[in-house]
């Protein structure tokens, strides 16, 4: 069994499945009977609709639908909420307008819904949407946060009076005031976390069905769990209870944050298969995931740190104007606020802080949660404020972080907002990060490359608060053919636990790991569970799976005692089976699964089986993941391209249970942090509100070619609040990225700072100023 568990580096079970071509997804199902909806989207920024005509789109062939916000009001059809409230400064509401399934009369950016067509095939669908007209009346646009809280600015929501969602602050300011005051030094940045648009390999699909002989309603579509969407769609939109709705998600082409939310699309399926009684699908194309699936970030941010003769923070603030878009998502405002403030000060003694972050909407497609979700930026606001302390005292970039991390003996550490780091050895991982770069050797290797290219190494510390929901369940069920069933209610969008999962449970009961089958994604059999975001899954569905197994081994030894004629105190259980130490007494875990099929086999008053399943309620708020990643890169002055040669990470992610998966979840993490650092950027016209970037011709994801080797390596510093020791491990490198790189451009430009991203723009006015002063 060792083979297959904790710490073995096992090649993903799915894999077969996914490399030859055997995955099931969303789009590979099609249903008897099943019609086609299409989308029409506004395309302005913002307008009044003064009319919709649908009559040439209705008679047009194979239609059977044209459905309006009239009809969506027609049907008692509600619009849908922000599923979170943050606490505005001085007691002050958080505005939150339900946002329609369709345009209620007004549209707020390019690519809201107006009228969604049903037809026998998607083309008609396509081609009668042409046909619908629509009366727009065209008003001003406004498509950045702080733009959007000046005077006059374009007001999206008139009856609120004010384009601010909610001011938030974390402190009062009176101790950040205090630390200012005595601060031997200050520095100040003001930096732009780029807008990002997730774009995981799958479009959004989703097909609705309804049986009016049971009055169940199902939902088919890629999520990070069903359970959420299960209960949405039962209590927010169709006022029904959950035995009358059924979500299935099968296999998803990538999540980020991005998967699970109550989108309209969403909605708009199942209302139309009810109406019509028979299956309705919808497939995004590309450019609409670009035009409406959630964007990321999105922060223009103004920070200072105050620092003491020894280059030891005193206190810090940063004033964020953060963009949510037109409406509020599930947790919109609550990312760049309370979301990403649980690592306030991150790894740092920080005696005194404050955020204050100004929630805004504008004329764009709606933020919410994308890999690191609040947490990205605020590491980003302390790794710039750091490098330009070093700078301020002439000290290394390296020592400045030094001399400010918690210290080991500080462990429990409390937060500024309360949040209880427990573990880290935050100075080691950082040298080892070093040694294996080899920072100190940096200066040599940069001049003896005589290629004209500048060089620069750059350092970024980041911690991430895992943990997402505190509650999860996990449920083991032996099948009559020896079988071992684990369903579990977090969710697998790309993560692999279909192979971790089988790797905690056989090594607990001993179960061959091939014999495990793991089932997720279908509201029928998963009633509860939290799914997966915040790097959650493996302390919560890892910790409630070997919990499961441990009840699992409880259970079946009262039955190996009754079964050997021995006492319970005197059985052990090893590599799957239960013994008498010291005799021939013995009796395998799947003969004790046989035995617990007859209650005649049974102690009295058990009941048969050893199926069990367990809710598990995590001790504390959060775990934090944290690690140092370095980056060195070189640049052409002539075409200001900047290319990362060389990437050295080395992550704390606590107890590591698979090397493998792990590394995967590092390289993706990575990816998309160099992808925000230097590749990519969401850019609307300020004055039309149209996306320009809508595409991949004009939006640029990493490729191949952009990315070096990884050297990934880990300091594994258990994790004392869980059984498994486990951290979460999948969006530090979102974290740890762009500030690594920023900093090492910056260090080959001998410049203080530069906005993400780094494009070869960018980068050569940069260097063109930077001769000019010279």
């Amino acid at each position: 069994m060792e083979q297959f568990g904790m710490g073995q580096p096992v090649r993903r079970k799915e894999d077969v499945r996914f490399l030859t071509g055997h995955g099931r997804y969303t789009d590979d199902i099609n249903l008897p009977g099943q019609a086609y909806g299409h989308v029409l989207r506004s395309p302005h920024a913002h307008a009044r609709i003064l009319g919709i005509d649908t009559r040439a789109a209705s008679a047009a062939p194979g239609v059977l639908a044209v459905l309006t916000h009239a009809d969506a009001d027609a049907d008692g059809l509600p619009g849908l909420p922000c599923h979170v409230d943050v606490p505005g400064r001085g007691g002050a509401r958080m505005f939150a307008p339900l946002r329609p399934v369709l345009a209620d009369g007004t549209v707020r950016y390019v690519g809201d819904p107006v009228a969604f067509v049903v037809a026998e095939t998607a083309a008609q669908a396509r081609d009668a949407a042409e046909l619908v007209e629509v009366e727009y009346e065209a008003l001003p646009a406004v498509v950045d946060a702080p733009a959007a809280l000046e005077p006059g600015a374009p007001l999206l929501w008139p009856e609120h009076g004010s384009n601010l969602c909610v001011h938030w602050e974390s402190h009062d300011g009176q101790a950040m005031r205090e630390g200012f005051a005595r601060a031997h030094r200050i520095v100040r940045c003001e930096l732009v976390n780029n807008r990002v648009v997730g774009n995981p390999m799958e479009p959004r699909v989703a097909i609705g069905s309804y049986d009016p002989a049971t009055g169940i309603r199902t939902l088919h579509t890629p999520s990070q769990g069903v359970v959420k969407l299960w209960q949405g769609l039962a209590s927010i939109v169709f006022d029904t209870t959950t035995d009358k709705i059924r979500v299935v998600s099968p296999d998803v082409g990538g999540g980020f944050g991005l998967r699970g939310k109550l989108f309209p699309e969403t909605v708009m399926v199942v209302w139309a298969a009810t109406r019509l009684a028979r299956p309705v699908k919808w497939t995004a194309d590309r450019s609409e995931t670009f035009l409406s699936d959630p964007h990321g970030r999105d922060h223009v941010t103004v920070c200072e740190m105050a620092f003491d003769e020894d280059a030891r923070i005193l206190a810090m603030r940063a004033e964020t104007a953060a963009n949510v878009g037109a409406y509020l998502l599930d947790f919109g405002p609550r990312i760049p606020t309370v979301a990403g403030a649980r690592i306030a000060g991150s790894v740092y003694d920080v005696p005194a802080m404050q955020l204050s972050v100004k929630v805004t909407f504008t004329n764009t497609v709606p933020t919410d949660a994308y890999r690191g979700a609040g947490r990205p930026e605020i590491c980003y606001q302390m790794e710039r404020l750091l490098d330009l302390g070093a700078a301020a005292f002439g000290i290394g970039r390296d020592e400045i972080r030094r001399r400010n991390f918690i210290r080991p003996e500080q462990l429990p550490y409390k937060n500024q907002v309360g949040m209880v780091i427990d573990s880290g050895l935050f100075a080691e991982t950082m040298d080892r990060a070093l040694a294996k770069a080899d920072w100190a050797g940096f200066a040599r290797r940069r001049a003896a490359r005589r290629d004209g290219k500048l060089r620069g190494i750059g350092l970024g510390y980041y911690v991430e608060a895992s943990g997402g929901q505190p509650l999860e369940e996990a449920r083991v069920r032996f099948e009559p053919d020896g079988r071992v069933v684990l369903i579990v209610g977090t969710f697998s969008h790309g993560q692999g636990h279909e192979t971790a999962f089988a790797q905690i449970l056989s090594e607990r009961l001993g179960v061959a790991f091939d014999r495990i089958d793991f089932r997720q994604g279908d509201s029928d059999f998963v009633k509860f569970g939290n799914g997966t975001g915040g790097s959650r899954s493996s302390q919560m569905g890892g910790v409630a799976t070997a919990r499961a197994a441990q009840q699992v081994i409880d259970k079946a030894r009262r039955i190996a005692a009754h079964r050997l004629e021995a006492a319970e105190a005197d059985i052990a259980f090893a590599a799957g089976a239960f013994l008498v130490p010291g005799t021939d007494l013995r009796i395998t875990i799947d003969a004790v699964a046989k035995l617990a099929a007859d209650p005649a086999n049974l102690p009295e008053g058990m009941a048969p089986g050893l199926d069990e399943t367990c809710r598990y309620q995590r001790p504390t708020e959060c775990n934090f993941p944290n690690g140092a990643h370095i980056a060195e890169v070189a640049i052409d002055p002539e075409t200001g391209i900047v290319q990362v040669e060389r990437y050295v990470c080395v992550d704390d992610c606590g107890v590591i249970i698979n090397p493998l998966l792990i590394r995967g979840q590092v390289h993706g993490a990575v990816a998309q942090g160099l992808g925000q650092a230097i590749l990519e950027r969401t850019v609307y016209d300020r004055q039309s509100g149209q996306l320009v970037a809508g595409s991949f011709m004009d939006y640029a994801m990493p490729r191949a070619a952009d990315m070096p080797d990884l050297e990934v390596d880990f300091h594994v510093v258990p994790n004392p609040s869980n059984d498994l020791g486990v951290k979460g491990a999948g969006e530090g490198g979102s974290c740890g990225a762009p500030p690594a790189i920023v900093s090492a451009v910056c260090d080959a430009l001998g410049i203080a700072h530069i906005d993400m991203p780094l494009t070869p723009e960018a980068v050569w006015r940069a260097v063109r100023a930077r001769r000019a002063a010279a």
